[in-house]
């Protein structure tokens, strides 16, 4: 239930968080938003107080405290997400503007996961036994698929060599490469698969990102590669970067990743910090002093 509106600062009550959720349900926004939304608010609800008054000047300072504890990446997030409660509260004139920063497609050093500790991890992962994460890193390293859309790999898509994924309320295809294809069709049959999700729990269930990322970060200490490299998302960015390097076709990359916008599929294209600093070093104009 929303609060009646007051001309310079309103009272949040504490159904108003499970209004809101109620909100974003009615909209179709993914689980995954809706909790990080949830997450987001309660946090600035804890900075407010017991008070629970929301006025503009809270709002400002909370925006500073955010600055100070959080990357700007990080205050951008969490700012969309109490924009959006704002809106829910007919509170939109109140919105605050995200932080602008210069945008530099690069990445940072030491980062990247390359193609020798990729195979390094899905051999180790398999001679343990644990052919399941293997299995899994090998998916999304050749199809670059998000680790929340492995859900949608399910026996009858493979089969068929294309799977429907919707994400954000968007759909797109997947096609699967050859190899892949035949690796999951008797990973399935070896596993007595038949229907349904492919990547499961013993329940049945799909796997759940978190134990995804247990299962990788077991795999990288098995291997001797560095944990710090070895999540999910880095599966992807390997797959997006080998895949420029190989064709240079954005527009082909941002329709297979799902993205909206060429500009963001452009940080695959940069060699990132290193390369940078390379060329930096050829310009050369300064004297050498002794």
């Amino acid at each position: 239930m929303r609060e009646s509106m007051e001309s310079d600062q309103k009272i949040i009550r504490p159904e108003s968080v499970k209004a809101f959720e109620e909100y974003l349900v009615e909209r179709e926004n993914s689980s995954a938003t809706i909790e990080k939304y949830l997450r987001d608010v309660r946090t600035f609800l804890r900075y407010m107080g017991a008070d629970g008054v929301m006025r503009k000047d809270v709002l400002l300072a909370y925006k500073s405290w955010l600055l100070e504890h959080y990357s700007v990446n990080s205050v951008n997030s969490m700012l969309v997400a109490l924009n959006q409660f704002l809106t829910f509260l007919e509170l939109g004139r109140m919105r605050l503007k995200r932080v602008k920063i210069q945008t530099q497609h690069l990445r940072p050093a030491g980062r990247d996961l390359g193609k020798g500790d990729f195979q390094k991890l899905v051999r180790c992962a398999r001679a343990s036994g644990s052919e399941q994460t293997a299995m899994i890193m090998e998916t999304i390293g050749a199809t670059g698929v998000r680790v929340s859309e492995l859900k949608f790999f399910r026996v009858e898509n493979v089969r068929s060599g294309m799977i429907r994924v919707q994400n954000k309320g968007k759909y797109r295809m997947v096609l699967l490469p050859k190899l892949l294809q035949k690796k999951l069709l008797l990973y399935t049959k070896k596993y007595g698969i038949y229907s349904g999700v492919i990547f499961r729990t013993r329940s049945g269930r799909a796997k759940d990102r978190s134990n995804i990322w247990k299962d990788m970060k077991r795999a990288a200490q098995m291997a001797g590669v560095n944990t710090d490299k070895v999540f999910p998302h880095n599966f992807r960015h390997l797959f997006a970067r080998t895949f420029y390097k190989q064709t240079k076709n954005l527009i082909n990359l941002a329709d297979i990743l799902g993205h909206s916008s060429v500009d963001v599929t452009r940080i695959y294209a940069s060699e990132g910090i290193a390369e940078w600093q390379k060329n930096l070093e050829r310009v050369n104009l300064l004297e050498v002093t002794t």
